[in-house]
């Protein structure tokens, strides 16, 4: 019996050791690791600033084309009602009407 006892003994110790050494090994690892990652990522942050400083300021928006007067919209609208109407297109009573909705 003491032999068997001895035997689990030194077998729980060499268990113990194999799991404490294990241990470490992974938490030295993971250090290594997440040490590597704040690393990278430090490194990207710094490489993007430095793209963000490099690039040349966005140039400015073109200018808009000029959009026509309303009046004049208006007025060639009118014409438009007045040639038709001398064409016989419109009656009298329709190109009133017309022109109170484009005059207001």
């Amino acid at each position: 019996m003491p032999g068997l006892l001895r035997g689990v003994a030194r077998t729980a110790v060499v268990a113990g050791t194999a799991t404490a050494v294990s241990n470490r090994v992974s938490r030295r690892q993971a250090g290594r690791w997440a040490q590597q990652d704040y690393e990278q990522q430090q490194r990207q942050a710094y490489e993007q600033q430095q793209e963000q400083e490099q690039a040349p300021p966005p140039a400015p928006p073109a200018p808009q084309p000029a959009a026509p007067d309303e009046m004049t919209h208006r007025i060639d609208q009118l014409k438009q009602l007045a040639d038709l109407k001398a064409q016989n297109v419109l009656t009298e009573e329709e190109f009133e009407s017309q022109k109170r909705l484009l005059l207001g």
